[in-house]
């Protein structure tokens, strides 16, 4: 399987990063990628960038050498009413948004019931595109419960490949809650994003272990958003619907 695009990654500008957005870039070009995804995390995680850096996020050019370049965020879910930590004018400005929960910030969801709550009234936001790393174990979800909101919401769940290192400190059991919602999703239709969630830029690109994954669980290549630039066109199509149409109900 080849992917063509990297829709999560970290600069130094997240605050815990390593790399500037210009070695990002050089990365993903070298990886032979299409499309990079810049998506820094929210203000209220520690260390975590002013939102004025998500207003500004503009001044990143959206294509370097035939490298489209998605500006973004990885916003934080800060309570069990799925509050993001950004205003809206902010993220409308972006032209990627993902959310997850994060140690260190306000969340205090204690159960799986309160953090499946908190991701399902996360996707109502009318500007939420993807769920990344809903595998964390310090957070058990329901899982098929939040793939069938995601579902009816059009929202994408992340399959992480930050989450398939064992030695990571935080997501251990990750894979193995990977491959529990793929195999609901697989049954369900449940679109999915690829990120390598790099936090330097020797692992922009690095995207093996969920490939494997991927393969291993049979998805349906048809539900993978990185396959090809016109799949993620399509999807930022159906995003300006999306969002128009939600913003009506508000």
């Amino acid at each position: 399987m080849k992917l063509i695009a990297d829709l999560h990654t970290h600069t130094v500008a997240c605050g815990h990063g390593f790399s500037t957005v210009q070695e990002n870039v050089f990365a993903a070009q070298k990886a032979g990628l299409s499309v990079l995804g810049i998506t820094e995390h929210g203000p209220s995680i520690p260390g975590g960038p002013h939102h004025y850096l998500m207003g500004a996020m503009l001044q990143i050019p959206p294509e370097v050498e035939n490298l489209w370049i998605l500006r973004g965020a990885e916003l934080n879910i800060i309570n069990t009413s799925g509050e993001l930590d950004l205003d809206r004018d902010r993220m409308s400005r972006l032209d990627i948004v993902l959310a997850a929960i994060h140690p260190g910030t306000p969340y205090d969801g204690k159960s799986k019931e309160e953090h499946t709550q908190a991701l399902c009234a996360a996707m109502e936001n009318p500007y939420l595109d993807i769920l990344a790393h809903p595998d964390n174990p310090g957070y058990p979800l329901d899982y098929k419960t939040i793939v069938r909101k995601a579902i009816a919401e059009g929202i994408l769940l992340e399959v992480n490949n930050n989450s398939m290192n064992t030695a990571h400190p935080g997501r251990k059991n990750g894979m193995d809650n990977c491959r529990a919602f793929l195999e609901i999703g697989k049954k369900e239709g449940l679109q999915v994003a690829i990120g390598s969630d790099a936090h330097i830029s020797f692992s922009v690109g690095k995207m093996e272990k969920a490939i494997k994954l991927l393969e291993e669980t049979g998805y349906p290549e048809e539900l993978i958003l990185n396959r090809s630039r016109e799949t993620i066109e399509e999807f930022l199509e159906e995003r300006k619907k999306r969002i128009h149409k939600k913003l009506k109900t508000l």
